[in-house]
């Protein structure tokens, strides 16, 4: 436990130890929650963080998962009693009732981990990432979906309400944040909402990226590398960064998910950090970001998505 950890932080370190635990001794949820004589719902709740564990189950819990560094029991302990505590209302916007209706429970709990990260990493082929966009951007990029049956004009309006309030959270972090965008060179040709309104975004872009908030590099169509074929992707470090805890959101065009396992996310970020290596550094990627406003400011006629 690091002095100061947040209850997020705290409940994720908890239950990817008692996954873990769980798996080094060869047992099934079903298993656990035999032994332990709980149904198993409690145990999937628990290692989702769903629900928090008390400190009596967990004695339990570590005392059958064959878990005895005393050590590494009482540094649980401590976070289990944190993770019980609550965050203070002001901080968590995500579940006020006009967010927590429309964003997914696996986009929610990323925002979680994104307000309390100390390095996030962005990988976009498709669109630029949520706490970057413009309102106009946002909007035009999700009212494409205004004819899905679960997409109302509300939830669009949500959801691009959500992404002002992550970016002022990361803005608001300062020098604690590293937070890396990786976009493929498409991303910057789909000009969503029009030109006026791309032309804004991508100003938005070099003012954030001057700012200091994050640093933007491209991944230009002549790269002579394979290009992740698994879709876009953020990755979240938490804990510190001796920890190793990275926690991965990515969405498939149909659902979304969270990604804890520690094989996944480290391979992402191998991945992540390939590609970075490969792109083409800040200062020409700001270049073509320049560029790009020039030539839509040079060209009259309206562009659409």
């Amino acid at each position: 436990m690091a002095e100061g950890d947040s209850p997020t932080i705290a409940r994720l370190r908890v239950r990817v130890a008692l996954r873990e635990a769980r798996e080094a001794a060869g047992l099934t949820q079903l298993q656990v929650a035999e032994e332990m004589e709980w149904s198993n719902s409690k145990v999937i709740r628990i290692e989702k963080g769903d629900v928090t564990v008390s400190i009596n189950d967990l004695r339990g819990l570590l005392g059958l998962l064959g878990v005895r560094d005393k050590t590494k029991i009482n540094s649980l302990l401590a976070d289990a009693r944190i993770a019980r505590t609550r965050q203070k209302p002001e901080s968590v916007w995500w579940q006020e009732g006009r967010f927590r209706d429309q964003m997914s429970e696996s986009f929610r709990k990323f925002v979680e981990y994104e307000a309390e990260a100390s390095q996030l990493r962005s990988f976009n082929i498709f669109y630029i990432p949520g706490p970057l966009q413009t309102p106009e951007y946002g909007t035009a990029l999700t009212g494409t979906w205004m004819d899905e049956a679960d997409f109302s004009q509300d939830k669009v309006d949500a959801l691009v309400e959500a992404r002002a309030h992550r970016r002022e959270a990361l803005i608001n972090r300062g020098d604690a944040l590293e937070y890396l965008v990786l976009l493929d060179q498409s991303v910057l040709l789909r000009s969503f909402g029009g030109r006026t309104a791309f032309v804004e975004q991508l100003r938005l872009l070099i003012e954030l990226s001057k700012s200091g908030l994050y640093k933007l590099r491209m991944l230009p169509f002549s790269l002579e590398i394979a290009i992740a074929n698994n879709g876009s992707f953020e990755l979240a470090t938490v804990g510190g960064a001796r920890e190793n805890n990275q926690v991965m959101y990515r969405e498939n065009g149909v659902t979304d998910e969270i990604v804890e396992t520690r094989a996944d996310t480290a391979r992402h970020r191998k991945r992540f950090d390939q590609l970075w290596k490969a792109a083409d550094n800040e200062g020409d990627t700001t270049a073509y970001v320049q560029k790009r406003i020039d030539e839509l400011e040079a060209n009259p006629h309206d562009v659409k998505s």
